[in-house]
């Protein structure tokens, strides 16, 4: 799956007023479909649609080693279910980590995300 990062406000704030919602264990999931996605695509060097992903991880959880540690193994549960699964583009996606996703490993989370994809309809 190829990703891009979310960064403006506007877009998690869509993400998370209109988009569907899954929630799991240790994360909660947005997705919503990209209106902006075939603008990104011609702007893309192979032409071809991606998923902007944006990670949240709030003071809750812990200090900033904490964070940073919990949004690691978000980004290599992703890496994983990527590398086996393919995932539909063209979604904003938005991973909202729960106070358990501190001491949860990468395998944990990947069951998650999975979970959250495939209620989606997002796995093939």
């Amino acid at each position: 799956m190829k990703e891009t990062p979310i960064r403006e406000n506007h877009l998690y704030a869509k993400a998370y007023a209109a988009g569907r919602k899954y929630v799991g264990r240790y994360c909660v999931v947005y997705v919503l479909a990209d209106r902006h996605a075939k603008l990104l695509a011609k702007r893309h060097p192979n032409k071809e649609k991606v998923n902007r992903i944006g990670l949240t991880v709030t003071k809750k959880i812990g200090g900033a080693v904490e964070r940073n540690r919990v949004k690691r193994i978000i980004r290599a549960a992703l890496r994983s279910i990527t590398g086996k699964k393919t995932i539909s583009t063209g979604y904003l996606i938005v991973i909202v980590a729960r106070p358990a996703a501190l001491s949860a490993k990468s395998t944990d989370l990947e069951k998650d995300l999975a979970a959250a994809f495939a209620k989606f309809g997002m796995c093939q």
